[in-house]
Parts: structure tokens; C-alpha cells; sequence
């Protein structure tokens, strides 16, 4: 495999305060922990604009689009075929995030499941991978995920929150299984081996900046630069160099998302 030294948090959401009044800083402090590769994700129309225009902006940042479970109650029809046509800017890469989320159902899990469908048939149609958020939502999740690996979907489970049980079915799937900061905190246990479990070449690291901030910095804002806390605990659990890391979740996250070598 060719030689990797660099990262990519596949998940950020820059258009996010506090990151939103200082994305160049952060980039910046991104690059010197050998970040170099950001994915900035929309969760609805607007974030999802405001996330191309981002990637447009900045060399190293590219956009993921889509209309967050959270947000599909408020989802018109208008803003899919909206999102279908930015689909094809040169700097989107992805469709999400997308997907269930039946712990806060801040929407109906009926319309969850509409909106999650639409979105899978559109990221075949436009062909770009999915970004899939569940959160206690697993069985439906993977059950309408099923019928759409048969026609080429490819995506990451973003933040994963499963155990072994789920990480098998969802490498069944083809499907890729992304970490966050999450793997640092002391009830990790079943995170963490759910890390040992997942082969190396099919783990996405992320932090879905700015939350989830990793150990020592929990509770604080999070940003792109912390990846590399993320590669450092799954290079401790699977017994790889953080090179080794990089070189995999980097390789990775360019299979899958398509992005350039640099």
C-alpha cells in the first residue's frame, strides 16, 4: 500500500459555532497534528449550502449534504431536488448525514423513515456514498439499509454506537464503520471492542466537531485538529503504529469518498 502520513476527519460540521468564526484557524491547527482532509457535513438545506460553500473555499475541506433525521419533519419536497442538484459541485462527496434517530424523535419515526428512503434513493441516483446517523435505531436502520446495498450503495456509519453484533452487520453490508472521540471516554468498553473487532480496512476515524470532543478534552468544543487523538486510541487497541492508522483510515476515506491524493 502506498505510503500515507495524514489524516481525514471524515465528519465535521464547520458551519457550526463556535468553528463557523474561525474555520482558517482551525484548519490551520488542523494541519499541525497532520490533519489534512476535512469532510464538513450539512443536516438540513441550509447547512447543507452553507457546507458546499465551505469545501468551495478552502482546498483541503470537502461537503457532505443531506437532510439530518432531526430536521426531516420540516424536510419540503423542493429541498430534495435542491439537494440533487448540488449534488453534483465538484466538491460534494458524500450524502448525509441521513438516517433514524428514535432516542430524542425530535421528528416522527414515521417521517424519519420517508425522508431516510428518499435520501438513499437519491444518493444511488446521484451516486455518492451515505453518511448514515443511528441512534437507537439500529434494526430499522439496517433493515432499509438492505434492500439499497443491493443496488450499490456505499456509505460509513458515522459516530458508531453499536456493539459487535451491529459492526457485523454492518460490514455485511459493505459498509464502512467511522470513530469518534467517543473511544476515549471510560465507558467505552464496548466502543472499544467493537475496534478491535472491525478490520482496520474497513474503520473511518472522525470527530463530529464540535461535539464529542475526546478525552482531555471532553466537555469542551471540538475540532478537526482532535482526529488524531481519535487514530492514537485505535492504534492503541489494535496494536498498529499511528502511521499504520493513517495510512488505512486515509486510504479508506479516499476509497470511499473519492478524494484526492495530495
Amino acid at each position: 500500500m502506498e505510503k500515507i502520513n495524514y489524516l481525514v476527519d471524515t465528519h465535521a460540521h464547520l458551519d457550526m459555532p463556535p468553528l463557523n468564526g474561525e474555520i482558517d484557524r482551525a484548519l490551520d491547527r488542523a494541519r499541525a497534528t497532520q490533519v489534512r482532509q476535512v469532510i464538513t457535513v450539512g443536516v438540513d438545506l441550509g447547512s447543507s449550502k452553507e457546507a458546499a460553500r465551505i469545501a468551495a473555499r478552502h482546498e483541503s475541506v470537502f461537503a457532505a449534504i443531506g437532510i439530518h433525521p432531526h430536521d426531516a419533519h420540516v424536510a419540503q419536497q423542493d429541498d430534495f431536488k435542491r439537494l440533487a442538484r448540488m449534488a453534483s459541485l465538484q466538491k460534494v462527496v458524500a450524502w448525509g448525514e441521513i438516517g433514524l434517530d428514535f432516542f430524542k424523535e425530535y421528528s416522527p419515526p414515521d417521517i424519519q423513515r420517508r425522508v431516510f428512503e428518499r435520501q438513499l434513493g437519491l444518493a444511488i441516483e446521484v451516486g455518492l456514498p451515505v453518511i448514515i446517523h443511528d441512534r437507537d435505531a439500529h434494526d430499522a436502520v439496517v433493515e432499509m439499509l438492505r434492500g439499497y446495498a443491493r443496488h450499490g450503495l456505499k456509505g460509513v456509519f458515522h459516530c458508531f454506537s453499536g456493539g459487535i453484533d451491529l459492526a457485523r452487520q454492518v460490514l455485511d453490508l459493505g459498509l464502512y464503520i467511522s470513530i469518534t472521540g467517543v473511544i476515549t471516554f471510560p465507558n467505552s468498553r464496548q466502543l472499544q471492542d467493537v475496534v478491535k473487532y472491525v478490520p482496520i480496512e474497513r474503520l473511518l476515524v472522525e470527530t463530529d466537531s464540535p461535539f464529542l470532543s475526546p478525552v482531555p478534552f471532553r466537555g469542551k468544543p471540538n475540532e478537526p485538529a482532535r482526529t488524531a487523538i481519535v487514530a492514537k486510541a485505535i492504534s492503541s487497541l489494535k496494536n498498529l503504529s499511528i502511521q499504520e492508522v493513517a495510512c488505512w483510515t486515509t486510504a479508506n476515506a479516499r476509497a470511499l469518498f473519492g478524494l484526492p491524493r495530495i
